[in-house]
């Protein structure tokens, strides 16, 4: 899972998302988009274009004979899920822990049950 996290080590590459988070874009508005931050060229931009494809965080498409780009969601859950397990390396376990919890308490109510049936018992 490094390609995508090696490929957001950049910043114009994470400016690249930025951009393309609000909706698809063809690839001569982000270039524009970025020229009015800093000076980049257009095959500069193509490159970081090419990265974050290869990285699996944006999609392209033709248009006629434009290229529209825009985040891959799917690229983007994978990489939030690999950063979410770090955070929590014991969420995988969460739901048989759940399960384990719930059959812990059904085996206490049943003891407890069966007990004050057989105090009542007893008593009467």
């Amino acid at each position: 899972m490094s390609g995508p996290f090696e490929a957001l080590g950049d910043l114009t590459r994470r400016q690249i998302l930025e951009l393309l988070a609000a909706g698809e874009q063809p690839a001569g508005e982000v270039v524009a988009a970025l020229q009015e931050r800093a000076p980049i060229s257009q095959p500069a931009v193509s490159q970081h274009l090419k990265v974050l494809r290869d990285a699996g965080l944006v999609t392209v498409r033709a248009d006629g004979t434009r290229r529209v780009y825009a985040v891959d969601e799917a690229g983007l859950e994978a990489a939030g899920a690999w950063l979410a397990r770090l955070a929590d390396p014991l969420q995988q376990f969460a739901q048989p822990f759940d399960a384990l919890a719930t059959e812990v308490a059904r085996g206490r109510r049943g003891r407890r049950a069966a007990q004050r049936g057989g105090r009542s018992r007893r008593v009467a």
